[in-house]
């Protein structure tokens, strides 16, 4: 079909009343069709599509609103990062709410700015967005909390902001953490250390709780917690460390950058994974499945969080006098690859004197204290 140019024969911009015209159809219908209400047929919505395409019609939302009282716009605030976590989770968040056929308006935050939500919720509400999505994952003390009168969905975090309707989505981080645990101890380890992420994040805060807790519950051990700053380098700088325990067999990390990094590290200390040493990571990014070995973890469902997250906020903006959609868990993913396996009968003997470990390699090397995480 050939697409429209956007104009009628007439010069003007075509209407609704010109793609009914054309579909065969009411109107009316074709309101339907472009609000995406139920009770229109497949046969009906793929003519009244099609006519829109031929002529190159496009929804006036600047009308729409003006009728409505809402801009069809949905704002977000989020941490200004290239980390894999929020960014995968943006990603997410962008395509549903464009599907949705709202508008998207995005602010980002900085890490260290406690006064930077705020800053961006105002911003949004000057906009006239009809939702907020807050996607910050930081607890950045003396944050101010705003208050708002529209509805707010926050992921993955206590609400920063007072709205009459606070809806929450990715929650489970813990669960999530208690699976991975779960696994180890299942393999027969007599417990799992824990290499943590920055503990302002509240996702590190998850993770180490659902550890903590299948730990406590089953009555093993509690290592102590080394923490790294969800990088590469921070991972290999605590399986130098880490190396030195002799009764390390099993490590849960807190995300897959820093289980990357802690098992170059191990291997360079002369330890196998997993025959001496079990690794699971956290996140499931795309590299994991080709690193050496191949790394067992935890995927996270960054797509159903933001798909079913924008469809209760948007439920909730188009029908402010219904009951909100209730929330479901999504279920947790372990993927299970090579780097896991049951644990070892006695330590492997290593080739390099007890406590110590090679420096790192000139090509790559640790950065700077206070360097900026990979990713999440």
């Amino acid at each position: 079909m050939t697409r429209g140019t956007g104009r009628n024969a007439g010069g003007t911009a075509p209407r609704s009343v010109d793609v009914a015209r054309i579909a065969g159809v009411s109107q009316k219908t074709v309101s339907r069709v472009f609000n995406d209400e139920p009770y229109v047929s497949a046969d009906v919505r793929r003519r009244v599509l099609d006519a829109a395409e031929q002529l190159g019609y496009r929804r006036n939302n600047a009308a729409r609103a003006l009728a409505s009282g809402r801009t069809r716009s949905i704002g977000v605030v989020t941490l200004g990062t290239a980390l894999y976590g929020p960014a995968s989770l943006l990603m997410g968040v962008e395509k549903v709410v464009r599907d949705t056929g709202y508008a998207l308006r995005v602010v980002n935050t900085v890490e260290g700015d406690p006064a930077g939500i705020a800053g961006a919720v105002n911003s949004l509400l000057d906009q006239g967005v009809d939702g907020i999505v807050v996607s910050e994952p930081i607890d950045e003390p003396g944050s101010i909390s705003r208050s708002v009168d529209v509805p707010v969905l926050v992921i993955g975090a206590p609400s920063p902001v007072l709205s009459p309707t606070v809806l929450s989505a990715g929650d489970g981080a813990d669960l999530m953490a208690r699976t991975a645990t779960e696994h180890l101890l299942d393999l027969g380890h007599v417990t799992v250390h824990h290499l943590a992420g920055p503990q302002r994040w509240f996702a590190a805060r998850d993770r180490l709780a659902g550890w903590r807790a299948v730990l406590t519950e089953r009555g093993r051990h509690l290592p102590p917690v080394v923490e790294g700053d969800w990088s590469a380098a921070s991972g290999y700088r605590a399986g130098r460390e880490l190396a030195r325990l002799p009764d390390l067999t099993a490590v849960f990390a807190a995300n897959d950058d820093m289980a990357i990094g802690l098992i170059r590290a191990l291997t360079e200390a002369g330890l196998r994974v997993p025959q001496d040493v079990s690794v699971v990571g956290f996140d499931d990014i795309p590299v994991a499945a080709y690193v050496t070995p191949p790394l067992t973890t935890v995927r996270q469902p960054f797509d159903a969080v933001a798909q079913e997250g924008l469809k209760r906020l948007v439920h909730v903006i188009e029908n402010p006098d219904d009951d909100p959609l209730p929330a479901s868990q999504p279920p947790v993913d372990l993927v299970v690859r090579a780097s896991t396996g049951p644990a070892p009968a006695r330590r492997h003997e290593n080739p390099a004197p007890r406590g110590t470990a090679p420096a790192p390699p000139d090509h790559t090397p640790a950065p700077a204290d206070g360097g900026a995480p990979a990713h999440d």
